[in-house]
């Protein structure tokens, strides 16, 4: 399968080609690996191969799930594959490998995807960019000056360099999101609870943070969505049983919304020119659909809510570094990870 005809296809359409037998699935992660080998040397997006294990299980038969044969990453930050490495981007957890599945890798597995890698979070997710002290720097394909975002860098850069349609993702504060805005992807933070953290968390910052994807179709991910979500035992709560798949709902026009447009940041100062008129075109995009766009303000009190948000995720912070400082028998040490990490720990 040649490289300009597999970057046409998003994950639901590479299936279908799959299941059609117009492709098989391990040329399409051949396709996938020879593309990883040419762009991830500059872009630094894939901090694991693990293409041997991927081509023994295309070679083995994989679940007739939606998305068989789909080439697919996962992010190293706290979603274990058992005998694969864990280690949420710190050396604090180099040399951690995990010893069972989570529920995600799971049930990502049973819809057929096709594990071709891992791609790195920060350390312990916490900035907005990608450039962990273990990995070095992730760069952005459309320019490799620039930063890919944070926490799902890697993830982004490797779906946005057309290595594969759709990978793995996580979001806190925006680690879904921003990485998306700046690769130019489709990127959606599904709601608390929807996606289960299970058996190793019951949720991650306070219910903040949650998994899911970063692609260049809704569709893929709508259908990701319906492959993943849902309960798991110990789960201590869950987002209400959505009445219909995600794929289907999407397919329907969506009722009018009303839109409230702020042309100020939060603290009232005036948007950068280009950031403006990326807003008005949105807006304008909106309304051509059919939606009310008004401008408003809803008054967030940001510079409160920021410290709020640094407790929970310091906290959590701590609580990762001093498990694994026990697990290792060792006394905290600010050498083990990042002066970031350190002081937030430290705060927690």
């Amino acid at each position: 399968m040649r490289f300009a005809e597999y970057r046409k296809h998003d994950a639901i359409s590479l299936a279908g080609l799959i299941a059609k037998r117009e492709v098989s699935a391990k040329e399409v992660l051949e396709t996938a690996i020879a593309r990883a080998e040419q762009i991830n040397p500059a872009i630094n997006a894939i901090v694991h191969k693990q293409y041997g294990q991927a081509l023994k299980a295309v070679a083995a038969g994989l679940p007739e799930g939606p998305l068989k044969g789909v080439p697919y990453l996962i992010k190293d930050l706290g979603f274990f594959e058992t005998g694969e490495p864990a280690t949420l981007g710190s050396s604090l957890f180099k040399d951690f490998v995990a010893d069972h599945d989570t529920a995600y890798v799971m049930r990502c597995k049973k819809a057929g995807l096709v594990f071709m890698g891992r791609s790195s979070s920060p350390e312990f997710g916490l900035n907005p960019n990608t450039e962990p002290r273990l990995y070095a720097s992730c760069h952005n394909p459309w320019d490799l000056e620039y930063s890919p975002g944070g926490s799902s860098g890697r993830a982004a850069a490797a779906v946005s360099a057309g290595i594969l349609p759709a990978a793995h993702a996580t979001d806190g504060g925006g680690s879904i999101r921003i990485p998306a805005a700046q690769c130019g992807l489709f990127g959606l933070k599904p709601s608390r609870g929807r996606v289960s953290m299970a058996p190793d968390a019951g949720e991650g910052w306070g219910g903040l943070s949650t998994g899911h994807v970063v692609s260049r179709s809704v569709r893929d991910s709508a259908l990701m969505l319906d492959c993943t979500a849902g309960p798991e035992p110990g789960d201590p709560y869950a987002a209400p049983v959505n009445e219909r798949p995600f794929l289907e709902a999407i397919a329907e026009p969506p009722r009018r919304l009303k839109i409230a447009l702020m042309l100020e940041d939060h603290r009232g100062a005036k948007l950068h020119p280009e950031c403006l008129e990326a807003v008005q075109n949105a807006a304008k995009l909106c309304a051509d659909l059919g939606h009310f766009v008004e401008e408003a303000n809803p008054n967030i009190d940001m510079v409160a809510l920021r410290p709020m948000n640094a407790r929970i995720s310091a906290a959590n912070t701590a609580r990762s570094c001093y498990m694994r400082w026990r697990a290792l028998g060792r006394e905290p040490n600010a050498d083990d990870v990042e002066a970031v990490t350190w002081g937030c720990a430290s705060a927690g």
